[in-house]
């Protein structure tokens, strides 16, 4: 490998403020060629705005680059979200690494729950296997918009209960069923980890519980697996 081609290391240090003076700092390539690299403050230049992704520059730290974009979290989550790619010393960073940012970093629809039913088992209950994941919590816990978006239907259904439909960017909607309360009205926009409502035991149920199901439609007939998409937001059920 050549001192022109060689991946140079971004050393951990303090960030800079972002009026810091662009200037010149050398650098210790792999190959021990010494390179004259710009220095400039994190994040200035290399994460488009709406982006999910931020590439590593000279002089970045994980603090830095999670303060300058908003990451939910700060440095820990940041480097959890991207340890594969940084490896096992979070002060050290490679210039060129693409790290993933997680802006769509989701959260469970309600703390302390049990998950008791899950997605397609079977029962006397579900004609055509069940449509969600369920979650035994006592009658008034909170529960939480699993990711932001916007409210397209709070209300009544016969078996459902009280529910509640919120479509998000990922064009997915995430429902929420047998509630006792409704706090969210259709139209609203609501953020990640927002009260909606209180879980019950409305509609047809056997117990207190939250009904959580992801759908690909708002109606139902339409639900794919919760816990994938969980997942596939950062969140491990």
């Amino acid at each position: 490998m050549t001192a022109a081609n060689a991946k140079a290391p971004a050393r951990h240090r303090a960030a800079r403020p972002r009026s810091a003076p662009r200037r010149l700092a050398t650098k210790v390539t792999f190959t021990g060629a010494v390179l004259a690299l710009p220095v400039v403050a994190a994040g200035t230049a290399t994460a488009l705005e709406g982006d999910s992704t931020y590439t590593v520059e000279a002089g970045d730290t994980l603090s830095a680059i999670a303060e300058e974009q908003g990451v939910e979290g700060g440095w820990r989550q940041l480097y959890e979200d991207n340890k594969s790619v940084i490896g096992d010393d979070p002060n050290l960073l490679q210039v060129g690494d693409e790290l993933q940012l997680a802006s769509d970093r989701a959260v469970l629809p309600v703390e302390d729950g049990t998950k008791t039913a899950g997605f397609e088992a079977s029962g006397e209950q579900w004609s055509n296997g069940h449509t969600g994941q369920d979650f035994a919590v006592p009658v008034g816990t909170t529960v939480k918009a699993a990711l932001e978006g916007t409210v397209v239907s709070a209300g009544w259904d016969d078996s459902f209960g009280y529910e509640i439909v919120v479509k998000h960017a990922d064009g997915e909607y995430t429902h929420y069923a047998h509630l006792s309360q409704i706090d969210v009205s259709d139209g609203e926009s609501v953020g990640t980890g927002d009260r909606l409502g209180a879980s019950g035991a409305t509609g047809n149920v056997t117990g207190p519980h939250l009904h959580f199901e992801v759908r690909t439609t708002p109606e139902y007939g339409s639900a794919v697996d919760p816990a994938d998409w969980l997942r596939g937001h950062g969140v491990q059920i």
